[in-house]
Order: C-alpha cells, then sequence, then structure tokens
C-alpha cells in the first residue's frame, strides 16, 4: 500500500525537505542550549517539543495505538487543512463529504482551492451509496470526509457504508469523530491497520473538555504520519498546552463521570423539550448536542439571544432547525424556561 499512498501526495509534497528545528538536530533534555536563540531567561523561554513524545504515550495507553500512528495539531482543523495540503494539488484534485455536516470542510477545501463535492444524506441523515459510487472512478478525487457522529445533524452514519467506502475507494477517507466519547460506537481507530488509506481525527474540545487549548489528535499510519509531519509547523503545539492536556488526560475518571452527566442532562433535556408545542421534532442524537426543528427557527433565536441564551440557529442548513449544545442542569433549566414562556406566548 505504501506505493499507493506515495501516488496520492502532491509531487511537491514528496520531494519536500522539512524545516529542520533546533531540536530536531538536538533532542535531548539537558545541557546548556544555545541553538536556537532563545531568551536564556523565563519558564516558558524553551521551544516546545515539535513531536510531543509524552502526549503521545498517553494517547497511545488510552486509545490502545502506537505512538508512531498518532498526529497531535493545533485543533482538528489543523490535520484537515493538511489532509488538503498533502493530497490535493490546488485546482486540479477534489474532496468529497456529505452535507450537511461541519463547515470547515468546505472552508479548508475553498483555501487550497480544492473543488469540493457535496452529496446530499438522506432523510435519515445517511450517506447513499447510489449517489457516492460513480465518484470513485474519478482519478482526480483524493480525499472522502465523513464526520460520524455528524454535526449538526449529531446522528452516527452507518459503519457498512463507511467501511464500503475504505474497501472501494482508492483515495484517503478522512473520519471526523469529533463526539465519538458521547456514544457507545467504537471508534475507527482500530481499523487503522485494516485500512492504510484511512485517517480518524478526534479532539479534546468536547468530551475532555479542553476547547480552550485547540489540541486536536489525527490517527494514521506510519506512511501518512510521515507526510503530516513534514508539512505542519515545527513547534505547532505549545508547551502549555501539551502539559495542560496531559494533565487532564491523567483524570480519566473524572472524564467519565462528566461524559455520563452531560449524557444524562440530554436525556432529561429531551423528555422536556417533547412536552413543548413550539418543537416539532427533536432528531437522534449520538452527540453531545439535539438538532432540534421549531415553528420559526430565525424568530425563536432572537427571543433567545434577548435573554442572554445563545444556541446555534441552522435555519439557512436545515429548514427551521436549532442546534443546541447539552449545558448545564441550571443551563438546561434556564433554556426550558424560556421555552415554555414562549410557547404559551
Amino acid at each position: 500500500m505504501k506505493n499507493k499512498i506515495q501516488a496520492l501526495v502532491r509531487k511537491n509534497i514528496q520531494a519536500l525537505a522539512p524545516y529542520s528545528s533546533a531540536r530536531d538536530e538536538y533532542s535531548g533534555k539537558e545541557g546548556i542550549f544555545m541553538d536556537a536563540n532563545e531568551n536564556p531567561f523565563g519558564i516558558y523561554n524553551r521551544y516546545p517539543d515539535p513531536y510531543q513524545p509524552a502526549l503521545k504515550e498517553k494517547l497511545a495507553e488510552l486509545k490502545n495505538i502506537s505512538t508512531k500512528q498518532i498526529f497531535i495539531g493545533n485543533g482538528s482543523d489543523e490535520a484537515i487543512d493538511l489532509a488538503f495540503r498533502i493530497f490535493c494539488e490546488p485546482g486540479k484534485d477534489k474532496a468529497l463529504t456529505f452535507v450537511p455536516t461541519y463547515g470547515m470542510y468546505e472552508v479548508s477545501a475553498n483555501i487550497n482551492n480544492v473543488e469540493l463535492i457535496k452529496l446530499p444524506l438522506d432523510e435519515d441523515f445517511q450517506m447513499d451509496r447510489n449517489l457516492l459510487q460513480p465518484y470513485f472512478s474519478d482519478p482526480n478525487l483524493k480525499l472522502i470526509f465523513i464526520c460520524s457522529p455528524n454535526n449538526p445533524t449529531g446522528n452516527l452514519l452507518r459503519t457498512d457504508d463507511i467501511e464500503f467506502i475504505l474497501k472501494n475507494f482508492n483515495g484517503i477517507v478522512l473520519i471526523d469523530e469529533a463526539y465519538i466519547d458521547f456514544c457507545d460506537q467504537p471508534s475507527f481507530i482500530q481499523k487503522i491497520n485494516e485500512y492504510p488509506n484511512l485517517i480518524v481525527i478526534q479532539t479534546l474540545s468536547k468530551a475532555w473538555g479542553l476547547a480552550g487549548i485547540r489540541l486536536g489528535i489525527g490517527y494514521m499510519n506510519e506512511e501518512i504520519l510521515s507526510y503530516f509531519n513534514r508539512v505542519k509547523a515545527p513547534y505547532n503545539i505549545s508547551t502549555v498546552n501539551q502539559h495542560t492536556a496531559l494533565e487532564i488526560l491523567g483524570k480519566e475518571s473524572e472524564f467519565n463521570q462528566k461524559v455520563k452527566n452531560i449524557l444524562i442532562e440530554k436525556k432529561q433535556l429531551i423528555q422536556n423539550l417533547s412536552g413543548l408545542k413550539i418543537i416539532r421534532k427533536i432528531y437522534p442524537s449520538d452527540a453531545n448536542f439535539l438538532l432540534v426543528e421549531v415553528e420559526n427557527a430565525d424568530e425563536l433565536y432572537e427571543k433567545l439571544i434577548e435573554r442572554k441564551i445563545i444556541i446555534r440557529n441552522r435555519n439557512s442548513v436545515i429548514k427551521n432547525c436549532m442546534r443546541i449544545s447539552v449545558g448545564t442542569a441550571e443551563e438546561n433549566q434556564e433554556l426550558l424556561n424560556a421555552l415554555k414562556e414562549f410557547s404559551n406566548d
């Protein structure tokens, strides 16, 4: 498969000589460091390790995967952008995704001057193989993006449909599992060795509660990882963020309890929303948010904004739908109180 992966990589990336930082040339932890033009004074005066070995060891332990299959990025968005930059020739190659979905795939495609094919999900927000299959023969289609659980719909995409793509598509398949910790579905991380064309991205922004440090993880085979390391910025994850992530990842029982609480609150929120006449439909959710159809999304959004209750108006994507993130018990109750009042207007 190595030659197949290499054939997908842009020629200039294959030939790219990556930037060699001071820490690439000397990786020791002790010594008199006079090689990187750093300030000799301070706490954070030294550049961070460019390959985050301690953090990768912790993630490898949690995910039961090799450290040689882990990429750590400045949010999942860095991994998405690098996938375009590594595999898609601007103005020539294409990527594909299924809509509605996470909007950053399209933004990154536009930034990199790559055509993004958008196939509609069916009425159950699932992929239609009949729509997809004709594109497998396009030699310029290099990337397929799959968000599961999907954003903004909240549902898992069918595993057999995803495996159908992995088995039949000759390009790279990137599965975005930002919300995987909120459902019982096994991660596709354990399929990395089975499918060499697979990249799985996850994040510490959602279930781990670390959106503020912008840290995303890509899981992939060593061949693909070598290109990611070649193209990434040399010091893409700060020392502070590495230390913060390590600290939180060490509190697994606390993490499990928070996820459990969110899921309890989600169940309660669904029950309470179901009794309001202003709510037309609550879509099934495998994430930490709900997609809800209301009578007039634009009007309801403005009313909630006046109460300083901020949810996401998705009317422009799915008619009269709003995306509600599960909050604390108190926050959820504030939302419900407002919706009850609006229902009685």
